[in-house]
């Protein structure tokens, strides 16, 4: 079992920064991808960045050049530095690993707010 517990969620006013750590722990044996996506009520969950185990980054448009995403795999730790934050970036944001033998497992969330 693989448990992911994201932290660094929080309020912040529009153009602050935001750091959200996911760390993972339990049987894991290898995680390829890593990857943060974010939700609000009423709207399908999206991704917002994610990260291969080579180091290939993948964002989403609408925060590109604001986010930056990071892991280190000897702590299988992934980061998300959010920067110029906007109040549309206000959702609950998800930590999702892929394990080479559970396959995809999803942390619990941690809220953002980002107040104008």
């Amino acid at each position: 079992q693989v448990q992911l517990v994201e932290s660094g969620g929080g309020l912040v006013q529009a153009g602050g920064s935001l750091r959200l750590s996911c760390a993972a722990s339990g049987d894991i044996i290898c995680i390829s991808a890593m990857g943060w996506y974010r939700q609000t009520p009423g709207k399908e969950r999206e991704l917002v960045a994610d990260i291969t185990s080579l180091g290939s980054t993948n964002y989403a448009d609408s925060v590109k050049g604001r986010f930056t995403i990071s892991r280190d795999k000897a702590k299988n730790t992934l980061y998300l530095q959010m920067n110029s934050l906007k109040p549309e970036d206000t959702a609950v944001y998800y930590c999702k690993a892929v394990e080479l033998f559970i396959g995809t497992i999803w942390g619990q969330g941690t809220q953002v707010t980002v107040s104008s």
